[in-house]
């Protein structure tokens, strides 16, 4: 008889059928009770593709697992952490998506309660995606542990994994539209009734059946209080446990008090019923509500696309050669894999045969295929177009240049500009003020015309909600970080949106900039005995331990048994080294004087030198080449109002034949790195600058400006300390940067003048009982979807 295996950590089961776990409709058998915990936990969670992806079984859990086992307990497993973790040294981080969030309120209140916790390094929450981005010290605290203080708080968390996120999105619209068809059809019923109530023509209805006619409009208004208006009511109560006051907090005081109000009413035949009113306002609410979603999730759609670009299968390629297409989550560091024409690669790594042209334009927004060959690095989601390669994994997972972008996209969509701060504060005490000035209108009303006092107070709370004051700002700020991502412009810190509209002097460096920074060795003088082959091997040796584009240069002359050791790097100067127990040098003119001792050099970046611990070796000529773009882009600052400079190390005449090439009048050259900073530091004190470097060596430089911008070449990405980063190199995308910028901005400033002037307008309208109940509730919504429509405009942008 055949043993069974525990069909999570593969053991032999020992007890029959007494742990058993259903997994895809199919009973699986269990070795023990703590594998069986885990197993239902992992299903629990959504999580069956674990089972269908993995590679090895999961590890046994000999551990007794208590009756209560945490139904995030699953989320701590290794195996199950590495689709949505993300780990950076002893910090990990992932995005969550959570579900009950509807407005700046309930992000303020997760924020704070998180922040607080020992062990969790930064959370922050976007209202428009429904999403947060968590980083914690996993040595600290456990990520279930965070989920569990999530749901005390109210609201259900779980990794944002984009299949879940749309069955998620859908069972709540089909939730959603439940409670809206319900309070629709119970405001039809109800108004049939009070137009009996209070039409002319039944001005002497008979008591009895005027007291019919409440009773059944009770009956039919009670399902919409009790469950249609129940999202208004879980918001509200959230944030008065946190001490807060959000928008819902009005709205919800004017339902249960309009319905308890009519109840009493119904019950006692005496007094004013407003059973159509509670009725219709949270019909056209929850209708309001739900426009608003759809637009919300438009401008969040982007970052779920992305990860659809990535296919679900790969074609393996095993040690004989032979090809099987496999799921692509099974694929590991180091496997080859076998990408076709017309397919899409389904991992980053390295060519190691073949060549062909790849599509780049989800990451960098250019349409152009790029050339690539053996030892170039690939990246998942991009296809290949001409001829088959194949590509040895260098990243999978979290660690792929996809899942960074996603990672910089969702940190710029969460972060928030000063006047979105300065909005969340009104915002709260604007609630204050509006339940103050509901008070004293109630009071007014029923000291002078008591019959009226409730249905203006009613009217008050609904139409002065600051619904429309709250999404001003994040759903135009989302649209505007998706465009970002469109045309290849990663953001990396806070503040870019705010300070892109401001500058207006922008500086570059040369190498790697205006130029390709694919640089090469064009001639080679010696002055010893030694020949070509060794003087440009002794070169490449010593540039291995440098990452400025001129290393590259040495790449292909590199020999693998000759290494430089004691290596020491002066910054934008040169290198020195030992190789086979003589010291070496290389770099500028000046660096090789001060080294050898003999008379200066001619210093330029385009012309290096090699000495040994005595005497020059040899003189080496670069050359590059300028971008094809890059006079456009210049062009188009210019006409952005902008005052360009080249500031270069360079301090040959090439520096001066780009400027002029390019259309850059100012040029400062031959400066050291501190020279760089300093001159960034004097420039800004007439203005707002940006600087334009490689993003690597020039990272002193760039951390001074008031705003950086990187030229990212795919891994370079997170090596940088840059704001923004250019994925295809484009120069132009900077100028486009600038006017999303400025769009972005204009269209806060619409959605705010018009939150706060509708709010003006209607609250004297309210006060003074021009405003019913009803169109109260119409006004409120349709302001906020006016809002969100309007940040909408963002994603019709063509640059």
């Amino acid at each position: 008889m055949q043993q069974v295996t525990c069909f999570h950590c593969s053991e032999p089961v020992l007890t029959g059928d007494q742990f058993v776990t259903l997994i895809d409709n199919q009973p699986k058998s269990m070795c023990c009770p703590g594998c069986a915990a885990v197993s239902a936990a992992i299903i629990d969670a959504g999580l069956t593709n674990y089972y269908k992806y993995r590679t090895e079984p999961g590890s046994r859990q000999t551990a007794l697992v208590p009756e209560a086992l945490s139904a995030f307990s699953a989320y701590d497993l290794q195996e199950v952490q590495q689709d949505f973790v993300h780990q950076n040294a002893d910090i990990n981080s992932t995005s969550l998506t959570i579900e009950g969030i509807t407005c700046a309120a309930c992000a303020w209140l997760i924020e704070h309660k998180l922040k607080s916790v020992d062990g969790i390094a930064s959370i922050k929450v976007n209202t428009t995606t429904e999403r947060a981005q968590l980083s914690w010290y996993p040595d600290k605290i456990k990520l279930s542990e965070i989920l569990t203080l999530i749901s005390r708080i109210g609201y259900q968390a779980s990794p944002y994994q984009v299949d879940e996120q749309e069955q998620s999105s859908k069972r709540n619209s089909r939730k959603f539209l439940l409670r809206l068809g319900l309070a629709g059809f119970a405001t039809m019923q109800v108004m049939m009734f009070a137009l009996a109530l209070y039409s002319d023509h039944f001005t002497y209805l008979d008591a009895e059946f005027r007291d019919y006619f409440r009773w059944v409009s009770m009956i039919f208004a009670s399902p919409v209080v009790f469950y249609s208006a129940q999202p208004f009511y879980f918001s509200a109560v959230r944030a008065m446990l946190s001490g807060r006051l959000n928008m819902d907090v009005s709205v919800s005081l004017a339902i249960c008090g309009a319905y308890i109000a009519s109840c009493i009413a119904t019950v006692t035949g005496q007094g004013e019923v407003y059973f159509e009113s509670v009725s219709m306002f949270t019909f056209f609410l929850l209708l309001g509500r739900y426009f608003e979603q759809n637009a919300r999730q438009k401008a969040s759609i982007s970052a779920n696309n992305l990860h659809k670009l990535i296919p679900l299968t790969a074609h393996l390629l095993d040690d004989t050669g032979q090809c099987s297409e496999v799921p692509a989550k099974r694929l590991r560091i180091g496997d080859r894999i076998l990408v076709k024409p017309g397919d899409v690669i389904a991992a980053d790594g390295e060519i190691i045969s073949g060549e062909s042209a790849v599509n780049e334009a989800m990451l960098t927004g250019e349409q152009m295929p790029i050339t690539k060959i053996a030892g170039s690095q690939v990246f998942a989601g991009t296809i290949n177009v001409d001829h088959p390669i194949e590509v040895r994994i260098t990243a999978i997972g979290q660690d792929q240049l996809i899942a960074e972008i996603m990672r910089l996209q969702e940190a710029a969509s969460n972060n928030k500009p000063k006047v979105a701060l300065y909005v969340d504060t009104i915002s709260n005490y604007f609630t204050w003020t509006i339940l103050v000035i509901a008070a004293i209108t109630y009071l007014v009303w029923k000291t002078y015309w008591p019959e009226d006092a409730f249905w203006v107070t009613l009217s008050v709370l609904v139409a002065t909600c600051p619904c429309a004051l709250a999404l001003a700002t994040p759903t135009a700020v989302t649209c505007a970080t998706g465009l970002f991502t469109r045309i290849g412009v990663v953001i990396k810190k806070t503040g870019v949106f705010e300070k892109l509209p401001l500058i207006n002097h922008v500086v570059f460096d040369k190498t790697g900039t205006l130029t390709c920074g694919s640089m090469s060795v064009a001639s080679t003088q010696i002055y010893n005995e030694m020949n070509e082959t060794q003087v440009l091997a002794i070169a490449a040796a010593l540039e291995a331990h440098s990452l400025h584009p001129i290393a590259r240069a040495f790449e292909i002359y590199r020999q693998p048994n000759l290494l430089a050791t004691e290596s020491q790097n002066s910054a934008g100067a040169g290198i020195s080294g030992v190789i086979r127990g003589q010291k070496y040098v290389i770099g500028s003119g000046d660096y090789i004087s001060r080294h050898i001792g003999c008379k200066p050099l001619s210093s330029s970046e385009q012309t290096i030198y090699l000495a040994d611990a005595h005497k020059l070796i040899a003189r080496f000529e670069l050359s590059d080449v300028i971008r094809d773009e890059a006079k456009s882009a210049v062009s188009a600052l210019k006409q952005l109002g902008c005052k360009l400079a080249i500031a270069s190390g360079d301090s040959s005449e090439h520096v001066n034949q780009v400027a002029k090439a390019v259309g850059i009048e100012t040029v400062y050259k031959g400066l050291s790195p501190q020279g760089k900073l300093s001159l960034i530091e004097s420039l800004q004190q007439q203005g707002k600058l940006a600087m334009f470097g490689d993003g690597i060596n020039d990272a002193p430089v760039l951390a001074g400006a008031n705003l950086s911008i990187a030229m990212g070449s795919g891994a370079a990405i997170t090596k940088n300390s840059a704001d923004m980063i250019l994925l295809g190199d484009q120069l132009s995308r900077f100028s486009d940067a600038i006017k999303i910028a400025k769009l972005s901005g204009k269209i806060i400033k619409q959605n705010l003048y018009w939150a706060l002037g509708y709010n003006l307008f209607i609250i004297p309208l309210a006060v003074t009982g021009h405003v019913l109940p009803y169109i109260a509730a119409i006004g409120m919504s349709a302001s906020s979807l006016i809002v969100v429509l309007n940040s909408l405009r963002l994603l019709k942008v063509r640059v």
